[in-house]
C-alpha cells in the first residue's frame, strides 16, 4: 500500500485516551479517515458509551483531539482486514515508542487482534475490558472490534467500562507520584 494511503497518527502529549487498531481498513485508507466503513460501529459506540458528547462522522476524526482523544494503528503501512495485514508491517516497538513519547492516560485497543499483537499472546488469551496494570504503561483497555465483520463478538459493555474509567474524576487528572 503506498505511503499516501496511510492514516496519519492523531497524537499529542497527555491525551486522556488513544484508540489503537491493527491497521486501517481498505475503506479508511482510501478516505483517509479512521473507522470509515459504513458498517463499522466505532462512531456510534463511542457516542452511545458516553465517550463523546455527540456522534461524530469518520471525516471528523481529527476533531476528537480537542476532546483529548487520539488515534493510531500498530501497522501504519498495511490496510485491510486484520487477517490481510502482513506481519512485517506490524510495528509494536514503534507503537510503544509513540506511547512513551506522548504518554496518554489510557490506551484502548479496538480489537482483541490488535491487543494480541501488542501483548504477544493469542487472541483467545486476551480478555475484554480493563487489563491488569503494567506500571510502565498507561491504563489499557481491550474492546471488541467495531468492524461489521466481527458482529458475532460485539458487545457495548467494554466500551461503557472504558467511558466510566476515562470520565471518572480521578482519570481527568495526571497521576502524581509521592
Amino acid at each position: 500500500m503506498p505511503e499516501a494511503h496511510r492514516l496519519p497518527d492523531k497524537l499529542r502529549t497527555n491525551l486522556r485516551l488513544v484508540f489503537v487498531g491493527t491497521a486501517a481498513s481498505t475503506r479508511s485508507a482510501e478516505l483517509g479517515h479512521y473507522y470509515a466503513h459504513p458498517g463499522n460501529r466505532f462512531w456510534r459506540a463511542i457516542h452511545e458509551a458516553g465517550i463523546t458528547p455527540r456522534r461524530y462522522q469518520p471525516s471528523e476524526f481529527a476533531a476528537l483531539i480537542e476532546l483529548g482523544i487520539g488515534f493510531t494503528d500498530l501497522s501504519k503501512s498495511g490496510a485491510g482486514m486484520d487477517h490481510q495485514i502482513a506481519a512485517e508491517t506490524i510495528d509494536v516497538a514503534g507503537f510503544r515508542a509513540k506511547m512513551e513519547t506522548y504518554r496518554p492516560r489510557t490506551i484502548a485497543f479496538t480489537s482483541k487482534k490488535a491487543a494480541s499483537l501488542f501483548y504477544g499472546r493469542p487472541s483467545t488469551a486476551i480478555a475484554l475490558g480493563r487489563q491488569v496494570r503494567d506500571a510502565s504503561l498507561p491504563e489499557i483497555f481491550v474492546l471488541p472490534s467495531p468492524s461489521g465483520a466481527a458482529s458475532g463478538h460485539w458487545t457495548i459493555e467494554p466500551w461503557r467500562e472504558l467511558s466510566e474509567w476515562i470520565n471518572a474524576p480521578s482519570a481527568s487528572h495526571p497521576q502524581t507520584s509521592s
